[in-house]
């Protein structure tokens, strides 16, 4: 989950970068139409590369840039590392931890028991599950690949005994859920589809 102070740097960014390519088309547009010395007395009539090549021949030069260089990919790597998605979850906390020790379960494998569970519903092909951390909260995931011909009543039913089961397990009322169906696209044993 990428925090609200990166979010808040990401906006100010965009809108610093927005501002200063607004204002710099607009100088070009009034620089083009021979507005901007009406505005700017001191405006240049023409660019030329001499002050620039005055620059990068300045003994100050190397140094400066070697220094922005490091300056920005120093940035570079925390906005990257930043905006990095870390959803798993370690450990889950579990209900009757106190003073004197924790209970701890690892609630990816409890996720991955339910989709096993879920396996076992008649119509179900495949099933995976893991718990994730979405928007401040925790969410079980659980993924199934179901026949074509598959009653989807009974898979709803299973799922729903699954994730019953699994909150049992973890006695934690402010874990949700979600359940998402993939429709195989062939049934098991069945000939291909001709297109």
């Amino acid at each position: 989950m990428i925090k609200r102070s990166v979010l808040g740097v990401d906006r100010l960014a965009a809108f610093v970068a927005g501002l200063l390519l607004l204002v710099l088309g607009v100088g070009m547009v009034l620089w083009w139409g021979g507005w901007l010395s009406s505005l700017w007395p001191r405006a240049p009539q023409e660019l030329t590369l001499q002050t620039a090549t005055d620059a990068f021949e300045a003994s100050w030069w190397s140094g400066a840039a070697l220094g922005a260089g490091v300056v920005l990919g120093l940035l570079a790597l925390w906005w990257l590392l930043a905006h990095r998605t870390h959803r798993g979850v370690g450990p889950v906390r579990l209900e009757g931890s106190g003073s004197s020790g924790e209970l701890l379960l690892d609630g990816s494998a409890a996720a991955s028991a339910a989709s096993g569970a879920l396996e076992d519903v008649p119509g179900v092909r495949a099933a995976r599950g893991k718990l994730v951390r979405d928007r401040g909260k925790l969410v079980v995931e659980l993924t199934a690949v179901v026949e074509p011909t598959a009653d989807l009543e009974r898979v709803v039913e299973g799922s729903e005994a699954a994730l019953a089961d699994l909150g049992a397990v973890l006695g934690r009322p402010d874990v949700l859920a979600r359940v998402r169906l993939d429709v195989a696209r062939d049934a098991r044993g069945s000939e291909p589809r001709v297109h």
